[in-house]
């Protein structure tokens, strides 16, 4: 690849770790750049997880660090995540793409739809509706299997899970799903490790710009909480919901 190429992933690496550790998404910035430069689709997924992974663990750190992950129940999602991601992962190589495709972008806009309506969404602790280890269980089963599958708006639904279902707040929201989310891509990259489908060299492009970008965005949400995440959440949903229905719907 040339210079620019390398150029264009750590910028895409930097806007997908500060958007991520916000509001999660940032894979809709940092699959395509991959795509963009020319490295095959399983290629993509499994560099992708690499460099996310990497932005991802710093800014669990921090969270962790500013108490955002004593949530009970965390650990099994975490497991769940994990195991149900390399599973995940392992799909997509049998499995076609067409229908979630197709599917996800209206799910995503149910999403914005409902937190768009509801004006306190997550800006205050709610009504708790399961019990902390079946909701890790449950969810984390669901969604890690999705994220190794997949993937795109998985953290938007954790968030909207965590606040609907957990009744948190979305800065607590936020430090869960980013801990889940370490997990599942964890998981599918060791399925893409051992199938040799990452390209080191364009994630370590990547992995440059993500540490920063990681660093400034969780450092934003430590420092600004639930009412700076709404506006940015709501944001990366919408775009998110209308890039996927132009993929998906767009050339038909």
């Amino acid at each position: 690849m040339s210079e620019l190429a390398y150029a264009l992933l750590f910028f895409a690496g930097f806007a997908g770790g500060l958007i991520d550790a916000i509001a999660g998404g940032g894979g809709l910035i940092t699959v395509p750049s991959l795509l963009a430069v020319g490295i095959p689709a399983h290629w993509a997924l499994g560099t992708n997880k690499l460099q996310s992974a990497c932005g991802t663990s710093l800014t669990v750190w921090r969270y962790h660090r500013a108490g955002l992950m004593n949530t009970p129940g965390l650990r099994w999602g975490v497991l769940a995540s994990f195991l149900s991601s390399a599973a995940g992962a392992w799909a997509v190589t049998l499995i076609s793409q067409d229908l979630l495709r197709m599917l996800i972008p209206w799910l995503l806009a149910a999403v914005a739809v409902y937190t768009a309506l509801n004006r306190r969404f997550g800006l205050a602790a709610g009504v708790q509706r399961m019990g902390h280890l079946a909701f890790a269980l449950t969810f984390g089963v669901i969604l890690g299997a999705y994220d190794g599958f997949f993937g795109p708006g998985c953290g938007s639904f954790w968030m909207l899970a965590l606040v609907a279902v957990q009744g948190m707040e979305l800065r607590d929201a936020t430090g869960y799903t980013k801990a889940v989310n370490l997990a599942s891509n964890l998981g599918a990259l060791g399925f893409f490790l051992v199938a040799g489908q990452v390209d080191f060299r364009a994630a370590l492009a990547m992995i440059a710009g993500q540490l920063l970008g990681a660093r400034i965005g969780s450092g934003l949400v430590i420092q600004r909480g639930s009412t700076f995440i709404r506006p940015v959440f709501l944001t990366v949903v919408f775009g998110m919901t209308f890039k996927l229905l132009w993929d998906a719907w767009g050339s038909r």
